[in-house]
C-alpha cells in the first residue's frame, strides 16, 4: 500500500476520475441498494475511502457513513471536507476493529480489495464479516484482468472475492463501465460484484 501513498504525496491520483466520469452508473447501484432498505437506511463503510470521494452521495442519501483508508493524508484531506454525518479514521482494511468502527449495513469498495494479495483478503473478509449486521450487503467495483505491474492491482474473479467473503451470498456480477479510465486501466475489465451476507 506505500504506493498509494507516494501517489497522493505526488498529486497523481487518476482512479478518482473515474468516480465522476461514471456517476450515472453508480448513482443507479446506489439507488438499489435504497430500494431494498426502510429508513433509515443505517451505517455504511467506505473501505479505501482515499479524500472521501463517494461520501457525500452516501451521506446525501441517508446513510451514516465511516470512511477508512491507510493513507493518512488521505484522510486528513477526507477531514477537511467537513462532511456532516460522515467520519474519516486512518484504517487498515486488513485489520478491521469493530470496537473502534461499530457494525455497518452497507460496505461499499472502489477499486482497494483488488490491491490485496490472497491472504489479505481472507483477513478483509473477515473483518467485514465481523462488522456486518444481518443482511448486510457489500458492493464493489474490481478490475478482473490484473495491470502491467501487477503488484499495483493483481485482477479479482468471482472466485475469490466468494472465499475471501466467506458466508457471503453473491447477488450479482456485472461489467463496470470503463469511461473515465485511461490505459491500460479501462482494459483491466472492471466488475461490480454485490453480495449480502447469509443468515446464520
Amino acid at each position: 500500500m506505500g504506493m498509494y501513498a507516494t501517489m497522493y504525496r505526488l498529486g497523481y491520483t487518476p482512479w478518482e476520475r473515474y468516480g465522476s466520469a461514471a456517476a450515472g452508473s453508480i448513482t443507479a447501484r446506489l439507488d438499489r441498494e435504497e430500494a431494498e432498505r426502510s429508513r433509515p437506511l443505517g451505517r455504511a463503510l467506505d473501505l479505501g475511502c482515499g479524500r472521501g470521494q463517494y461520501t457525500p452521495e452516501l451521506v446525501r442519501r441517508g446513510w451514516e457513513v465511516v470512511g477508512v483508508d491507510n493513507v493518512p493524508r488521505a484522510i486528513e484531506a477526507a477531514r477537511r471536507r467537513n462532511i456532516p454525518g460522515a467520519r474519516f479514521e486512518v484504517a487498515d482494511v486488513t485489520n478491521l476493529d469493530p470496537v473502534e468502527l461499530g457494525t455497518f449495513d452497507f460496505f461499499l469498495d472502489v477499486g482497494c480489495f483488488q490491491h490485496l494479495d490472497a491472504e489479505q483478503r481472507s483477513a478483509a473478509g473477515r473483518g467485514i464479516t465481523a462488522l456486518a449486521n444481518p443482511g448486510a450487503t457489500v458492493l464493489m467495483m474490481e478490475f478482473s484482468r490484473p495491470t502491467p505491474i501487477r503488484s499495483f492491482a493483481g485482477g479479482v474473479s468471482p472466485d475469490q472475492v466468494e472465499t475471501a467473503l466467506n458466508g457471503w451470498e453473491m447477488l450479482s456480477v456485472e461489467n463496470a463501465e470503463t469511461v473515465g479510465l485511461d490505459w491500460p486501466m479501462s482494459r483491466m475489465q472492471p466488475q461490480w460484484f454485490r453480495l449480502r451476507r447469509q443468515a446464520g
